[in-house]
């Protein structure tokens, strides 16, 4: 990943990116080409060196049948806006503006274990649930809610993976570049359009240094 040292990012933002992002781009290099998944994981710190990502795809699903060749990558992403430059102050002074693209991602890469194992996949089924009905502000469904025969029938129906992490690479292009005017201005352009998430993302990545 190409990545500018103004916009690189730092451990805080790679690992709140981790815990709080919801679906990842697994690929894989195999003897039949690339393979690629969307699909939830759950970051585990303690794992290792780096941490791990925990998820599960569907058995009929041929990636995880075939051998990865070395490193696995998960692409991971936060929050992405499109930039006016009309939201510039730099606009009105001299017009030497450009439209761009903010965003925050990391490319996790590791070695990929399959797990065949219906307790560890519940485990992981369990985990994901929880997190993702939490962020709805309270729980509103379990894993228990369902009758304990489907729910064997539906982990039968699914294999575990984890991706032991090996390296990420992170970058967090959020405005850093631009004066404080336009940050200012980006911020305002981002929160008139709706996107609290990517103006606070800005925010967080602009603030001076006191």
């Amino acid at each position: 990943m190409y990545v500018p040292a103004h916009f690189a990012a730092d451990d805080a933002t790679v690992k709140e990116l981790l815990a709080r992002h919801g679906a990842a781009d697994l690929i894989t290099l195999t003897e039949d080409g690339m393979l690629a998944t969307m699909l939830p994981f759950v970051y585990e710190p303690s794992v290792g060196d780096h941490g791990a990502l925990y998820g599960h795809v569907a058995r009929n699903n041929e990636q995880w049948r075939k051998p990865a060749l070395g490193e696995s990558l998960a692409i991971v992403r936060g929050p992405d806006a499109y930039i006016s430059p009309s939201w510039y102050a730099s606009k009105a002074e001299h017009g030497r503006v450009v439209p761009t693209w903010n965003y925050v991602t990391a490319h996790v890469y590791g070695q990929l274990v399959v797990h065949d194992d219906p307790t560890w996949v519940e485990g992981v089924v369990r985990r994901l649930t929880i997190k993702h009905e939490a962020a709805k502000g309270e729980p509103i469904w379990s894993v228990d809610d369902a009758p304990r025969q489907y729910i064997e029938g539906q982990l039968r129906a699914i294999v575990g993976l984890e991706l032991l992490i090996t390296r990420v690479e992170a970058k967090a292009k959020l405005s850093q570049n631009r004066p404080p005017a336009d940050v200012e201005g980006v911020i305002a352009g981002l929160s008139a359009r709706g996107d609290r998430r990517s103006a606070a993302a800005v925010g967080r990545a602009c603030k001076p240094v006191t």
